[in-house]
């Protein structure tokens, strides 16, 4: 499916920034940001993302922060300048 055809299905631009631990070193916490098409506001694609994360990846989560954005709008016209003719 493409971008648009999931906007138009409510589906917004989730961005998260993942904090983790990382594993050789447990009391340092390490930055990894995420972005993808998502639905708001419960986040299937996210919580499928950190399930695997949880599954699969050494890093032991610490705190998921998430913003999301409104990407379809009106479009806004400006008219920089007018021109008659007669």
């Amino acid at each position: 499916m493409s971008d648009l055809a999931r906007e138009l299905q409510d589906y917004r631009l989730t961005i998260a920034e993942i904090l983790y631990h990382l594993p050789d070193h447990p009391a340092l916490l390490q930055s990894f940001t995420w972005q993808t098409l998502d639905l708001s506001p419960h986040f299937p694609v996210l919580r499928r993302f950190l399930h695997f994360w949880e599954s699969s990846i050494d890093g032991r989560l610490h705190s998921v922060r998430i913003a999301r954005c409104e990407r379809i709008g009106p479009a806004a016209l400006r008219c920089a300048s007018e021109l008659r003719l007669h």
